[in-house]
């Protein structure tokens, strides 16, 4: 079973999701059910409104009937239940906020990574891919009070910060990597010695960590960033 992890995006593919819910669909069959139980976790805005991207994931997933998609959304501020993950056979944590995310699912985070270890199916999107890394950053646009992304992409933060996440990955993430500027953020952490290494992820693209080697869906690239010595590299991993 795989780590999913989208950039984020208006549209989530089809083709892009499918590979995800064939691995729920794997786990479930394990267990005799022939329709997978997906969590869905969603973190409304400080407006009280959902993220439009949590409608449009549980519309993909559960196209057809593929997967029964059971949605759980808290306000900003509030934490999920860990009996969120009661009987599921596949993880699905949405886009929003992100600092919002790494506080919501802090209950669920030992619980989540013995899942994940086991063979559960994780799917991220946004911000969900951003907090499935062991060292999670969370947002802002500036570092020692330089601009270095769009304030646009800061999640509410000036300073840019990395927090503990879920531990799924090694890597830092970060996401809407072209088309919000922050492939830049990433650099710029890395130049800075906050990261090491990280990956940026383009919108409508979807980084697959699994047993074998990195795949990467969708249309647009994965960002491999590493901190050398002296300087920082940079390469793509095309779809």
């Amino acid at each position: 079973m795989s780590i999913h992890l989208l950039g984020g995006g208006s549209v989530v593919a089809a083709d892009v999701a499918a590979p995800f819910t064939a691995e729920a669909t794997a786990r479930s069959a394990a267990v005799g059910r022939s329709v997978p139980r997906i969590a869905l976790l969603s973190v409304a805005g400080a407006d009280g409104a959902s993220p439009s991207s949590t409608a449009e994931l549980a519309e993909v997933l559960g196209a057809g009937g593929a997967a029964e998609v059971l949605v759980t959304e808290v306000a900003a501020g509030a934490v999920f239940s860990t009996t969120v993950l009661s009987d599921v056979d596949a993880l699905v944590v949405g886009g929003g906020r992100t600092p919002d995310y790494l506080a919501a699912i802090a209950p669920l985070v030992d619980q989540v990574r013995l899942l994940v270890s086991d063979g559960l199916p994780y799917l991220g999107y946004s911000a969900g891919a951003m907090v499935a890394a062991d060292r999670a950053l969370v947002g802002g646009w500036r570092i020692g009070g330089v601009e270095v992304c769009p304030e646009a992409a800061s999640e509410g933060l000036d300073e840019v910060e990395l927090r503990e996440g879920l531990g799924l990955v090694d890597l830092t993430i970060d996401v809407h990597a072209v088309q919000a500027g922050t492939l830049a953020r990433l650099i710029a952490a890395a130049e800075a010695e906050f990261v090491t290494a990280g990956l940026a992820v383009d919108e409508d693209t979807a980084l697959v960590v699994g047993e074998g080697a990195l795949e990467v869906r969708g249309t647009g690239s994965v960002w491999r960033v590493v901190a050398g010595d002296e300087s920082v590299s940079v390469a793509t991993m095309g779809a």
